[in-house]
């Protein structure tokens, strides 16, 4: 009888044992992603069409988070762990960024950044001058495949002296006057900056007041690569041999 009960004792601790020994290894794993995810790298999925054609809905995407340094928007949450930035290295102009959005510091942004603090920005007819620097635009495509607008494709390029030339595409709406590309010169507050849309006439970005200018401590991270692409909902893994996007995995973003 002793020896049964023994054995019934044994068996019990041995699966407490390893209950405990399952629960440290998680809560292990699960730190190592927390710190993974805050300081190294971050998974994100595209939702909006704002930053086509270099961005499609249902996108997912890489951002690492060390680039612009860290602040309480790194953490899960942004969690106050941290006041103000630490590490912190200046975006590049035309760098695809990932922010908070100042109307809220909880949701997330991604757009290109155009001005950097002290920069002097103007839009006339659609084309932007930094520093009364024209960031070139040339017309590539008259028209968008299956678009249900009237959209062409311009290549951009950013030359500054102070960096590498940057090229990219955005799209714009062909007819109209359009209030938001046409702007008054104004300067980039100090610790700001002024972002946009690829998707010019489709975007909700600093040309308007309720997200204006973004703060310098709202920086999450910058958009790296597209890990997976697919036109429709991951979850119905049915479709995924027809709906996959196989020639955007692994696109570095520009």
């Amino acid at each position: 009888m002793s020896k049964k009960l023994n054995f019934s004792l044994l068996k019990k601790d041995s699966l407490i044992k390893v209950i405990i020994d399952n629960i440290k290894s998680l809560a292990i794993a699960l730190i190592i992603a927390l710190i993974i995810r805050s300081i190294l790298i971050q998974a994100f999925v595209i939702p909006s069409g704002s930053m086509k054609p270099t961005l499609l809905e249902g996108d997912y995407i890489f951002v690492t988070k060390y680039n612009y340094g860290y602040s309480k928007h790194s953490f899960p949450l942004s969690l106050p762990i941290l006041s103000g930035r630490i590490f912190y290295s200046e975006p590049k102009r035309g760098d695809v960024i990932v922010f908070k959005y100042p109307g809220d510091n909880s949701t997330d942004y991604i757009k290109r950044l155009i001005g950097l603090p002290g920069d002097k920005i103007q839009l006339i007819n659609g084309d932007v001058y930094v520093n009364d620097i024209l960031v070139v635009s040339e017309k590539i495509d008259e028209s968008v495949p299956n678009s249900q607008y009237d959209i062409s494709t311009y290549k951009e390029t950013m030359k500054f002296d102070s960096q590498a030339e940057k090229t990219y595409n955005t799209w714009r709406l062909k007819r109209g006057l359009y209030k938001v590309d046409y702007i008054s010169p104004f300067y980039v507050p100090k610790d700001s900056f002024f972002v946009m849309g690829d998707n010019r006439h489709f975007s909700k970005d600093s040309r308007y007041l309720d997200v204006g200018f973004i703060p310098k401590d709202n920086l999450v991270g910058k958009a790296q690569i597209i890990f997976f692409s697919i036109n429709g909902s991951f979850l119905e893994f049915w479709k995924w041999f027809t709906e996959i996007r196989f020639e955007r995995i692994f696109k570095p973003i520009r």
